[in-house]
């Protein structure tokens, strides 16, 4: 009675429940589809939008400062009576905090994944890792305190001539703030180089060493070499911690125990509300917005170009 009661139904032109089954599935994959391409829709129109923002704003701004003079003045002034914009000493406090973190962050954190990837035991990677990941996760305004009230008093007691303010506290910091992001990425690229290298090596005769340094590291470059950039990205537009760390005076020196003022500290001076709205001094944060963007971009960029050329692809 069943079988007659389906066959009537089919005849009847009533679909079969694995064709609904079925159909239900692709509207389900095409929702799906749907929201993930207006998720991805929405950076992309965040990321037009800022670009469209910025060099708005900066328009305006070279329509009264030259390009030129902007691009190679060696005095940063906006906001003094006898005003200069010139953009090249923000460049060179941003350029000296990003060097000093670099000393202090690349070093320790391609040691710090060599260690974990090469040397550390399941147990100890599974403690280690979490404690060193858990300083990205502290705000960059403590880092900046901690500048003030401990690191610059040591390089005070070193270095008498230190000022209170100075490029090397703020350097000091920003290095340790970036250390989680060698450390993490340079050992995912060294975890995912295959066992089998290690094994040759190690069958040859090689020390664990000599397998970590000349086969793993070389094997891992790229991925290495994009966390490294990707790295410095980060310290380029760190903004609190070098705001309260290197003070706010835009220079053109190479002395770490000097005051300096980065890109990002001077965007967060002018913005705190003293500058009125629609100003030649007001418009200086996007021309200089403009630049700081420029200089991640290409880092960016960078980063992905090195990735492609030094690439290994193992089966």
């Amino acid at each position: 009675m069943d079988a007659s009661r389906g066959g009537a139904l089919a005849a009847a032109g009533a679909p079969p429940l694995a064709f609904k089954g079925q159909r239900h599935r692709r509207l389900t994959e095409g929702a799906i589809g749907v929201v993930l391409f207006l998720c991805g829709l929405v950076s992309v129109l965040t990321t037009i939008g800022i670009v469209v923002v910025l060099i708005g704003e900066s328009l305006g701004f070279f329509r009264e400062v030259g390009i030129v003079e902007f691009l190679t003045g060696t005095r940063w002034a906006p906001l003094f009576a006898d005003q200069a914009f010139g953009i090249l000493p923000l460049l060179n406090g941003t350029l000296l905090i990003a060097v000093g973190a670099s000393l202090v962050a690349l070093p320790v954190g391609l040691l710090s994944a060599i260690y974990l990837s090469e040397y550390a035991t399941m147990r100890v990677r599974k403690i280690v890792k979490p404690i060193l990941e858990v300083l990205a996760g502290i705000p960059t305004v403590v880092y900046g305190y901690f500048a003030l009230t401990f690191v610059t008093p040591i390089l005070r007691f070193f270095f008498p001539e230190t000022g209170i303010f100075n490029a090397a506290s703020g350097a000091i910091v920003v290095g340790i703030m970036i250390i989680p992001m060698v450390s993490s990425l340079s050992e995912d690229a060294l975890s995912a180089v295959p066992r089998g290298l290690r094994e040759a090596a190690y069958g040859l005769g090689a020390t664990k060493l000599e397998v970590s340094t000349r086969v793993v590291v070389p094997a891992a470059l790229s991925g290495i070499i994009a966390s490294f950039i990707l790295a410095i990205s980060r310290a380029i537009g760190e903004t609190m911690a070098v705001t309260l760390a290197a003070g706010a005076t835009p220079q053109m020196t190479l002395s770490f125990l000097e005051s300096v003022q980065t890109m990002t500290a001077y965007i967060v001076q002018v913005s705190l509300g003293e500058t009125p709205h629609g100003t030649l001094e007001y418009r200086t944060i996007f021309a200089v917005g403009l630049v700081l963007f420029l200089v991640t971009l290409a880092m960016n960029m960078l980063s992905q170009r090195v990735t492609r050329r030094f690439r290994e692809v193992y089966e």
